[in-house]
């Protein structure tokens, strides 16, 4: 079955995570997704990831979970003939994502003006750490400086979260934003050029409260006992009881296990919540205690309160509900290595693995041909390192 993307070219320069997380998507959605990269400098991602043969091979598990599907040309954009190569490539597309520091392109004679004089179509997508424009618009950044710079560290206690949600929160920004283009080029017939902001896609992720700190910096974060964890006698346990109609409901729970907590059934609205956090928070841990976080889970859930154990990773992504909806796919090259597709499913043209992460290079000539560049061409580029 063909893609939802199927039929859209997309010219990739893009290192790490956060651009290649977003090329991914197309990919996976069957768009034609080229990764263009330097021959002496390829993504950084490909020598990460906990196999060392892999690393070596240039195709660490960092670089796996977002390469699939793609094809590889090792083009060196520093040169004239390299850039000749790849405008040609750029006649032909239909979006180009990178995310170099701002301005390096542009110094390259691959801006965003240059590239729609050649195809006024192009949707183009550059993806940095604080946008095009502003003060920092040339610092460069990673997932863990932005978020010390979004305030995401200091609104986690001062510890920066294990996970690089803001990248891959980011290249999902992109592809939305992407998708929006080409959807608007239909009816106009012309690209655009998208300025995609990791420090703004961090700022969105915290909505509420950056709004509140705008209008009510001093407003201090209301402890909600309904939506915290809890110690029990075996494990953590995350309790889900977000609506004050949830805590009411949670009391009815608890009432009919022999644990009366009547102020639950008097929680009716936010302030009730906020106001008797504290004191329901004490109960609660109290009660919890009693029987482990498994127990209660399956209890709450029973009673339609959300709750969860705190688990692993390992555990998480060995759970049957993973399994259930296809979440990992096997790489086609080895299908010891299982890869992640798509958050969501569709009922046609969605997410599917049919090509292996490329190693660097792999489809270079097969793409310079497809530009129209001719075998004695292709050969003077890989005479001189230009390709590799």
């Amino acid at each position: 079955m063909r893609g939802a993307m199927s039929g859209i070219r997309v010219i990739e320069l893009s290192q790490v995570l956060a651009a290649p997380f977003c090329g991914y998507q197309f990919a996976l959605l069957g768009a034609e997704v080229i990764k263009v990269e330097l021959p002496d400098a390829p993504d950084c991602a490909r020598g990460r990831g906990p196999l060392p043969e892999l690393n070596a091979r240039g195709v660490g598990l960092n670089y796996q979970v977002q390469g699939g599907n793609k094809r590889s040309l090792a083009l060196d954009i520093r040169t004239g003939q390299g850039r000749a190569a790849l405008l040609r490539l750029i006649e032909g597309a239909d979006v180009f994502l990178e995310n170099y520091t701002t301005g390096t392109l542009e110094a390259l004679g691959l801006g965003h003006e240059a590239l729609s004089r050649i195809n006024p179509r192009l949707v183009y997508c550059s993806m940095t750490g604080y946008g095009e424009s502003g003060p920092k618009a040339t610092t460069g950044a990673y997932d863990n400086t932005i978020q010390a710079a979004s305030g995401i560290i200091a609104q986690s206690g001062g510890h920066k979260p294990g996970v690089s949600f803001v990248d891959y929160a980011a290249g999902y920004s992109a592809a939305f934003a992407i998708s929006a283009a080409l959807l608007q080029r239909e009816r106009t017939g012309a690209g655009c050029h998208i300025s995609a902001s990791m420090l703004e896609v961090a700022l969105s992720l915290m909505s509420p409260e950056a709004a509140t700190k705008q209008l009510a910096p001093e407003t201090a974060k209301h402890k909600e006992a309904g939506i915290s964890t809890f110690d029990t006698a075996e494990g953590r346990l995350m309790l889900g009881a977000f609506k004050p109609s949830q805590y009411r409901k949670l009391g009815s729970c608890l009432s009919g296990l022999g644990h009366d907590v009547p102020l639950l059934s008097e929680i009716h609205d936010w302030p009730d919540a906020w106001t008797h956090g504290a004191e329901l928070q004490a109960a609660l841990q109290e009660i919890f205690l009693q029987r482990s976080a498994a127990e209660w889970q399956a209890i709450l859930q029973a009673a339609d309160v959300p709750a969860e154990r705190l688990v692993s990773l390992e555990d998480a992504v060995a759970a049957p509900q993973l399994s259930a909806r296809g979440y990992f796919a096997p790489s086609p090259a080895d299908p010891s290595v299982t890869l992640p597709l798509a958050g969501f499913k569709m009922s046609q043209g969605g997410a599917a693995l049919h090509s292996a992460p490329p190693g660097l290079g792999q489809d270079s000539r097969a793409v310079l041909a497809g530009a129209g560049l001719g075998e004695a061409e292709i050969d003077a580029l890989f005479a001189e390192g230009i390709a590799k």
